[in-house]
């Protein structure tokens, strides 16, 4: 290829003589060499599988010989769990063939539709049409093959490339210039006349056939089907099979076959299956999909991770309990953002409930891609540049910081999901990788540039091509057409042999390896064709077609559609409704750049951030290839001078990246930092030999769900980053925002031991004895904002028979007054209990008291009043139930603006509630008379914000620090109902006045009253149960004057 560079004037000439050039300054004509470029690749090879490898599975390229199960050794899982014997690089590459059909006039010799159409023969006469006329082929009936095979590789390869020709050969899919029409023929059958061969849907029945197969897979507890089956046999491997003889202790007449699956291989099957069922009726094949697809994604993680491994028998994640988006879990994502778009007015299935709805796809993809946003993306300022690194299922704290290859898809299916920015970014640093390496190796560690020895190989995988043209097809940006010019030339330099294309055992030596995998031809191929032809008919259909996650186009037609049926929402869609109405979601618009002005991904600022992370920069600038200049000839592939240099140089990538695509002013950013701290605290247990020698406590850290409690700060290390400090929530449109709060560290590790983002650090009581009040750089600050109103409370009595009916569901802890024993009852008892049962009143069960912690947030201004020391010491979490010091609250249905409080009630009541609104704060107060402070007197005046008295919109940006609260404001020094100013200022808090909170309150106050219009109070005195209240005070802590967000005081 060669690159013009052109003066303004003369290119403005010839645009204007009508030949046309993209924007960015790829000509249409080398665009069109690319294309024709990528189909010679494909028929390379494509005939040399059809010549020497053909009816079997796969070619090897270097020996020209085909690629068969490898029987000797059914553990060789790499071969058997892919190749069933069915030929399946020629069902993989039907689709693209069909896609290839709709380029310009052959100039090869070769006729991808004849071709189309002499595979899909080829496979009738080898397995039979699938139904009662001709069930058998040469090699076989359908599928009817003694092959172990997995069922994910078997469904994505097999069954959706069956589909995928199927759809093409009867117009559901265009090919162009080819418009099917269905006669009855000659010979009375009905069907498309493909010059003497009819086609009345043979690959439709095989397709039906090797699904009916996978079935057995499917006989779980879980719903989750068994990672093998064997097309003849089923499942006598598993213990739990359907034919299988099964001991008494429940094991197997068989060895017993491991049953780890994974979150991918279950949960990618529903594009096959439902346009299987769609197209046959059989609604078999979608149901079971679809609930495996659901058993695993409601066995997420409680932080919304979806794991890889994970066990089909007893649906638990298998170990190590990793998360990411690669390998192992990889097209569960995929799957579930292009099921939503499948079904999208889809006709539902009337037995499906509502979770099998687009709606509900679209949810859980969302619901996924949050999580992994937020515990799987490193986008860290201790990173160069943002990846998708491996997490804790559990607690999403960062494991591992490699990336593998797989990986690379994830930058399309956010194209797809229309998050643009993100897919570009993700997609920079692969672009970057395959620049150092001339290919992706399957894993690369991002911390050191280091390649494990096991990981070296590229196997010739579609994933980052795929995403090339998802993402040009969203910003018709020329970058993305340089990036596929990058890597066909690497594929034609490195890969070509004799026989075909073989894949890379070492991208760091170009070592090859005697393998050309079928998606080779599948996918790889195929995306790279679809990106250089930009008016291919699938690039402008308006259709709900999407691509499977082994690149076969599928479609649910139009007769099994209905115009006007709307998917059945789902239950959080309906709940949704009720809220306010928000605007449609919609994809972003790409900021395309102006005409001769360069690329505007090469103008990002970040750009040479994933370059640095790659480390391009150690690659010579005058790179030495390991080809050399050759012509084509049947030795070797043409190998040009375009092939190994680069016009710019390796700090640029893609390595073909003209010139003219770099802006003249372009400019980097800085690369990110980020404020790292460690706190190391001394040995603190002076008479502990071990702790002397700096070694922790035994047992001074213990692990729970939300994190790491520690009981001893003693020898301690804990390391800390500085991040911002935001607060997520709603506005009065409903929508969330983000509300910048500064700056905080967060413990990212204790003991070395790394933690997610939203663990939690717990000191224990006992280590923060450790904590120096004076020391800055770890400090325990009191919260004088917000506290916690402990409140013990009855449970209101309910029978036993409503109990039975009614199990709780409070999360709240239920404690109930004095012991209870049961015992045997002695046979006159039990017939006198039987004899006069009807006849004695049913007793209500003794009052049950349970505890509750309520928000509350303290006033400011002069009239603020600090809590008397009896409230402010002492941690009433400490304390039994029923023992909260202060018993004696007096709740009142006033908001006591009008009429002045008796004074009995402030001498002899600790506590009192009252409602907002109505006046203001100081005027409620100043209707209570003045008092002599004692233990029995007024303590605290509670204050019930109540939804009537509260301002409109107020809390819907989610009051102070996201409490919903505002703080009130006491404007003046407290006055007594004289007017003079009160001696003993009264304590007040304000609280939400939920019903909640209003229920507890109530049910703890020992005497609930109300006040009419002339002052006079009726009251309702209660028995003394044990209720009452406490107040327990918030603590942070903070290094340097910065707060540590995920540290709390125990």
């Amino acid at each position: 290829m060669r690159i013009l560079k052109w003066p303004p004037l003369q290119a403005l000439t010839l645009l204007g003589l009508g030949w046309v050039s993209h924007s960015h300054g790829m000509t249409d004509e080398t665009v069109s060499h690319l294309r024709q470029d990528t189909r010679d690749l494909y028929y390379h090879g494509y005939t040399n599988y059809m010549k020497h490898a053909f009816p079997e599975d796969e070619l090897r390229p270097i020996s020209c010989k085909p690629q068969t199960r490898n029987r000797e050794d059914p553990a060789d899982i790499g071969l058997n769990d892919v190749l069933g014997n069915y030929s399946v690089t020629l069902v993989d590459s039907l689709s693209t063939l069909a896609i290839l059909a709709s380029g310009e006039e052959s100039v090869d010799g070769h006729s991808p539709l004849a071709d189309f159409q002499a595979g899909v023969i080829a496979l009738v006469n080898l397995y039979g049409d699938g139904g009662s006329v001709h069930p058998c082929g040469s090699k076989a009936c359908g599928f009817d093959l003694d092959s172990k095979v997995q069922v994910f590789e078997t469904n994505i390869r097999g069954v959706g490339g069956l589909l995928s020709a199927h759809l093409f050969a009867v117009g559901e899919l265009p090919i162009r210039g080819y418009a099917p029409e269905v006669h009855e023929q000659r010979n009375g059958v009905v069907g498309i006349d493909w010059q003497g061969f009819v086609y009345n849907g043979q690959l439709l029945r095989l397709a039906h056939d090797l699904a009916s197969r996978l079935l057995p897979a499917f006989d779980t507890a879980t719903g989750i089907p068994y990672p093998r089956v064997n097309l003849r046999h089923g499942i006598p491997f598993y213990r739990d099979s359907e034919d299988g003889v099964c001991r008494l202790d429940g094991t197997s007449t068989d060895s017993r076959e491991i049953t780890e699956n994974c979150a991918a291989g279950a949960g990618s099957l529903v594009l096959e299956f439902t346009t299987l069922s769609r197209l046959t009726g059989d609604m078999r094949f979608e149901r079971l999909a679809k609930h495996a697809f659901w058993a695993v994604f409601q066995r997420r993680s409680a932080i919304g991770l979806i794991g890889n491994g994970i066990d089909s028998e007893t649906g638990q994640w298998t170990l190590p309990p990793l998360a990411g988006i690669g390998a192992g879990v990889d097209s569960f994502f995929e799957y579930a953002l292009k099921s939503s778009i499948m079904f999208s007015g889809l006709s539902e299935d009337e037995e499906s409930p509502l979770s099998d709805t687009s709606d509900a796809f679209l949810q859980a993809w969302e619901l996924a891609h949050s999580a992994v946003k937020r515990h799987v993306h490193r986008i860290t300022a201790t990173e160069k540049y943002p990846y998708y690194g491996q997490a804790d299922l559990v607690t999403g704290a960062p494991r591992y910081t490699w990336i593998d290859n797989l990986s690379a898809y994830y930058p399309g299916l956010l194209t797809l999901a229309g998050e643009l920015d993100e897919a570009i970014e993700s997609h920079l640093l692969f672009a970057a990788l395959w620049t150092r390496y001339g290919a992706l190796p399957e894993r690369w560690h991002t911390n050191n540039a280091y390649i494990d020895h096991h990981f070296k190989h590229w196997a010739g995988r579609p994933e980052f091509i795929e995403s090339t043209y998802y993402l040009y097809q969203a910003t018709r940006d020329d970058f993305y057409l340089h990036v596929g010019e990058m890597t066909l030339r690497d594929i034609r330099r490195r890969c070509w042999t004799r026989c075909g294309w073989a894949d890379l055992g070492d991208v760091t030596t170009g070592e090859q390896r005697d393998r050309m995998e079928s998606f080779f031809l599948g996918e790889t191929a195929k995306y790279l064709y679809l990106l250089f032809d930009e008016n291919h008919p699938l690039n402008h259909l308006d259709a709900s077609v999407v691509f499977t996650t082994e690149g076969h186009p599928l479609i649910i037609p139009k007769h099994h559609r209905s115009a006007g049926t709307q998917s059945k929402p789902s239950k959080t869609t309906q709940s949704a409704a009720e809220g306010p109405t928000l605007p449609a979601p919609t994809c972003p618009i790409h900021q395309r750049s102006a005409p001769f002005t360069g690329s505007s991904i090469v103008n990002r600022p970040d750009f040479f951030h994933a370059a640095a992370m790659a480390q391009l920069h150690l690659v010579p600038v005058e790179a030495s290839r390991s080809s050399h200049l050759q012509p084509a000839s049947e030795h070797s592939a043409a190998i040009t001078i375009e092939d190994i240099r680069s016009p710019t140089n390796y700090t640029y990538y893609p390595w073909t990246l003209p010139q003219s695509l770099v802006p003249s002013y372009g400019t980097s950013a800085p690369t990110r930092t980020q404020i790292l701290s460690t706190l190391t605290f001394p040995n603190l247990n002076t008479g502990d030999l071990n702790a002397a020698k700096g070694v922790m406590n035994l047992g001074s850290l213990q692990k729970i769900v939300d994190g790491i409690v520690i009981s001893s700060l003693s020898n301690l290390r804990l390391s800390m980053v500085q991040e911002p400090r935001s607060l997520i929530l709603p506005n009065a449109n409903g929508l969330t925002i983000e509300l910048d709060m500064g700056q905080q560290y967060r413990v990212s590790g204790v003991a070395n031991w790394a933690l997610g983002k939203d663990e939690k650090v717990v000191l224990s009581a006992e280590a923060q004895d450790g904590v120096a009040p004076a020391d800055p750089n770890f400090k325990r600050v009191k919260d004088l904002e917000m506290l916690d109103l402990v409140v013990d409370f009855v449970q209101p009595a309910i029978s036993k028979s409503a109990a039975a009916d009614n199990e709780p569901t409070d999360s709240r802890t239920n404690v109930p007054i004095g012991n209870h024993t049961s015992g045997g009852r002695s046979a006159l008892d039990s017939t006198l209990n039987g004899e006069l049962s009807s006849e004695l009143p049913t007793l209500p069960p003794p009052p049950t008291l349970m505890r509750t912690l309520i928000p509350a947030i303290l006033p400011t201004g002069p009239g603020a009043a600090p809590l008397p020391l009896t409230l402010d010491t002492a941690d009433p979490l400490t304390l039994q139930v029923g023992r909260l010091p202060h018993t004696s609250i007096y709740f009142l249905e006033s908001t006591l603006c009008d009429h002045r409080l008796p004074f009995g009630i402030v001498r002899s009541h600790q506590i009192l509630v009252i409602k907002r609104g109505g006046c203001s704060f100081n005027t409620k107060l100043a209707n209570i008379p003045a008092f002599a402070a004692s233990p029995e007197a007024l303590q605290l005046v509670i204050v019930l914000s109540t939804p009537e008295s509260k301002a409109p919109n107020e809390g819907l940006n989610g009051g102070h620090l996201g409490s919903g609260l505002i703080r009130p404001l006491l404007d003046e020094i407290q006055r007594t109902p004289a007017g003079v100013e009160r001696r003993v200022r009264i304590a007040m808090v304000m609280v939400d006045g939920n019903d909640d909170h209003v229920a507890a309150l109530r049910s703890a106050a020992r005497v609930v009253a109300t006040m009419d219009d002339h002052g006079s109070i009726i009251e309702d005195a209660r028995e003394a149960l044990g209720t009452g209240l406490g107040v327990k005070r918030r603590y942070w802590f903070e290094s340097m004057g910065v707060p540590i967000g995920n540290m709390i005081a125990l």
